[in-house]
């Protein structure tokens, strides 16, 4: 349903970059696995390497996925703002190009707790 403003929007977004001392938000999604059927919050700086939060919030997240234990971490399929991307695991957040509140979504090849895999 669509939000309707009944007067001008005059004040400042509470979730502004500048309101997370330093930090900013990311989102992640697992394409095709019931565990994380919506995007997953995380939180981190922009000099932080991105294979930090990988290790420290992602995979912790996604560890009780019955699937986790076979993922091919070489060839997950990577995508931001709808296009396909390569993250450097050992560069920053900002290196990496992402900024707040920007997702991105990954797929494993052969494994969905969703979707069947293709010629079953």
């Amino acid at each position: 349903m669509a939000v309707v403003a009944n007067g001008e929007y005059k004040f400042p977004s509470r979730d502004r970059v500048e309101n997370y001392y330093g930090h900013q938000l990311l989102f992640a999604c697992w394409d095709h696995h019931m565990l994380m059927a919506a995007p997953v919050m995380l939180f981190g700086a922009p000099d932080q390497k991105l294979g930090d939060i990988i290790e420290q919030q992602l995979k912790p997240l996604m560890q009780p996925d019955p699937d986790f234990d076979k993922i091919d971490w070489d060839a997950i399929e990577w995508t931001k703002s709808g296009e396909p991307w390569t993250p450097d695991f050992n560069k920053t957040v900002k290196e990496n190009g992402l900024v707040h509140k920007e997702q991105f979504r990954f797929k494993t090849p052969g494994l969905s707790t969703l979707v069947p895999p293709q010629g079953e």
